[in-house]
């Protein structure tokens, strides 16, 4: 709430009446990371326009509110009749793109009726949503605001069919896998983790909660597995995290506190934000934390592009990447009941049956590539509609 106050002043101040307007709205980071690869190839492709990204949680906004890739950040103002006019006074955009799950009303309403192209990218339909139940008609009513819906996938498409959407629908795939290319193209290794691993296997566990941890230290406590090296980049850096940490690792350090020499500690800990997608290229094999709470697990592809195994937890059914590189052989999941065995034998299977470990990272990597492409397809449509013009 404190962050919202004065967004409009902002835009008064900031936003000039004969400025080109392209509006990008992302509800968190993990959002943004989709909508990043489109907005940065509109950003390069149409220069004489200026960009507004806007954000409604602050886990995204605080990350990002200096990002130089646009010109304008800010939250959006919550919803209402007046708002939501005031707010397209002020921006006057040219297009407006939302990401993946956000609908908003009357800012819907409002610029389906003052015809300000509106497009929905990334999009994910499951059949459990309020789309397709009997009280779901306001949702649907929002869903026809959009002049076109880019869905992630087929089975979206076909949720989408009764509802009489279809016809301004279209499957251009996840963003996010053009975006991990990307970052897997760019990224350098991180420095010291070659001293640190010595030639020796490892694991990297990223986005790991307590939970995560607690497995695998009692998976890697298996004697089979001691030449495993471990390192983890947890979801949350505090100091209290850290020192729980420590005590679960008793031999860890942490990166910040290494002086990059040869050590004998076989655990690493990550303790800074912004490294993990590069550290996932030093991994023989991954685990992405979150998937032993409700609460889902953290981004597969960021591991996977670097075409090395990965291994989630069991509540992993909301995200299609993961369920498709299990499907394929690309990635491992264990039971909640047998979480720390399960994960043992996991590891144990790709530490010592290499040609299989082998395998399954490079069917990892494959479904990345096969799946790129959707911020093209996006593209595509903008320049063929003529929704933007130099």
């Amino acid at each position: 709430m404190r962050g919202r106050r004065g967004v409009m002043h902002y835009l008064r101040q900031n936003i000039a009446a004969n400025d080109k307007v392209i509006w990008m709205h992302c509800a968190s980071l993990g959002e943004f990371e989709q909508g990043r690869p489109l907005l940065e190839a509109i950003r390069s492709q149409y220069p004489t326009y200026r960009i507004l990204l806007t954000f409604f949680s602050p886990s995204g906004y605080e990350v990002q509110k200096n990002y130089p890739g646009v010109d304008w950040v800010c939250y959006l103002p919550l919803d209402g009749p007046r708002t939501a006019k005031e707010f397209l006074e002020l921006t006057h955009p040219d297009l407006v793109i939302f990401v993946k799950y956000e609908f908003w009303f009357f800012y819907l309403k409002k610029i389906f009726y003052q015809k300000i192209p509106l497009l929905l990218v990334s999009a994910l339909f499951r059949e459990n949503m309020n789309f397709f139940r009997w009280y779901g008609a306001l949702s649907r009513k929002m869903l026809g605001r959009f002049q076109h819906v880019f869905v992630q996938n087929e089975s979206s498409l076909q949720l989408l069919e009764p509802l009489g959407i279809r016809p301004i629908s279209s499957v251009a795939g996840d963003t996010r896998f053009d975006r991990v290319l990307t970052i897997a193209d760019r990224s350098l290794p991180v420095e010291g983790i070659d001293t640190f691993l010595e030639g020796r296997p490892v694991l990297v566990a990223g986005s790991t909660w307590p939970a995560d941890e607690r497995t695998i230290r009692e998976a890697l406590s298996d004697p089979s597995l001691a030449t495993l090296k471990l390192i983890i980049a947890p979801h949350e850096l505090s100091a209290a995290h850290l020192r729980a940490l420590h005590l679960l690792f008793k031999d860890a350090i942490q990166y910040s506190q290494w002086n990059k020499e040869k050590t004998e500690a076989r655990v690493l800990i990550m303790d800074n934000y912004g490294m993990l997608s590069r550290l996932y290229r030093h991994g023989t094999m991954a685990y992405v934390g979150g998937g032993l709470h409700k609460a889902g697990i953290h981004n597969t592809l960021e591991a996977a592009v670097y075409s090395i195994p990965v291994i989630v937890g069991p509540y992993h059914q909301k995200h299609a990447e993961a369920t498709d590189l299990i499907r394929r052989g690309g990635a491992f999941t264990f039971t909640e009941e047998t979480s720390a065995t399960g994960l043992k034998k996991i590891l144990c299977d790709l530490l010592y049956q290499t040609e299989q470990c082998k395998i399954a990272g490079q069917i990892a990597g494959q479904y990345v590539k096969e799946n790129a492409g959707a911020t093209q397809r996006i593209l595509d449509y903008i320049q063929e509609k003529r929704l933007l013009i130099n």
